[in-house]
């Protein structure tokens, strides 16, 4: 029997969902134990290590290894969520992406930083998680824990202009896949908010005639970097609101001196 197994992830799957099918699928698993080690975000998609069985025991020493992603982030729209399902609001400026000022801020980015958690993130604070204390308004009355986040390495890959048309073809499918839950612990999320995610959006899609630039990029990073966050904070070294469009971890390994090691 294996000791984990690494699912390829899907947009609009939580981790239990993959995890599920892949069980659904592998029935000699079906009551083995499993544990994550390493999460992602339901709207991002890739590669999420699974250890199995007795190797449940050692998951510690596989939750901090480093990860790679590619990251596209869309400028002059921001969210509360820091990705595409959040509120939304636009920018009234219209970037135009200089690659020579873009490096300097991924420059800037890489190393060791301490940063607040997503408010919208399961961190938990006063046995709550972040996010349902973001839901419940009370932000103000606890004090939102920062970590440490790493960044080795950014590579800007592409980028490229969307008309509004073209934005809102995407986000309509990319909205069309957020899971729903009955879960009475969902219920004040009301399913990750999509109706109110999905009024914010097309208040843009109906009142702009304006294109939107979009940055892709190879990020690696150590285990706990917020890819929502980061654009976020790319949008605000350039002027502007930002977010994560798509998430995608393409690696999960050790990245020491330029190589992986232990790859997944």
């Amino acid at each position: 029997m294996r000791p984990y197994v690494v699912l390829d992830k899907k947009v609009g799957e939580t981790p239990l969902i993959a995890l599920t099918s892949w069980k659904q699928a592998n029935p000699a698993y079906e009551g083995v134990p499993a544990s994550y080690a390493g999460r992602l975000d339901p709207m991002a998609s890739g590669k999420l290590l699974i250890v199995l069985g007795e190797e449940c025991k050692r998951q510690a020493s596989y939750t901090g290894l480093d990860k790679e992603y590619e990251l596209e982030v869309l400028l002059d729209v921001g969210s509360d969520t820091g990705d595409a399902l959040g509120i939304v609001q636009v920018s009234n400026q219209e970037t135009r992406v200089d690659s020579v000022m873009l490096e300097k801020v991924l420059v800037r980015e890489r190393g060791a930083h301490e940063r607040a958690y997503p408010v919208y993130s399961s961190k938990t604070v006063n046995g709550k998680p972040l996010f349902l204390h973001a839901l419940e308004g009370n932000l103000s009355d606890i004090e939102i824990p920062v970590h440490t986040e790493r960044i080795f390495r950014t590579r800007l890959l592409e980028v490229s202009m969307l008309s509004v048309q073209e934005l809102e073809t995407r986000i309509k499918l990319y909205l069309a896949l957020a899971p729903v839950s009955d879960e009475p612990s969902k219920v004040l999320g009301a399913d990750f908010r999509i109706a109110d995610v999905r009024a914010s959006w097309d208040d843009i899609f109906l009142n702009s005639t304006r294109s939107f630039a979009l940055v892709r990029l190879r990020v690696v990073a150590g285990s706990g970097t917020y890819m929502r966050s980061l654009a976020g904070r790319i949008g605000a070294a350039l002027g502007t609101k930002a977010l994560a469009v798509s998430i995608h971890r393409t690696k999960i390994g050790k990245y020491w001196k330029g190589c992986w090691v232990r790859q997944f």
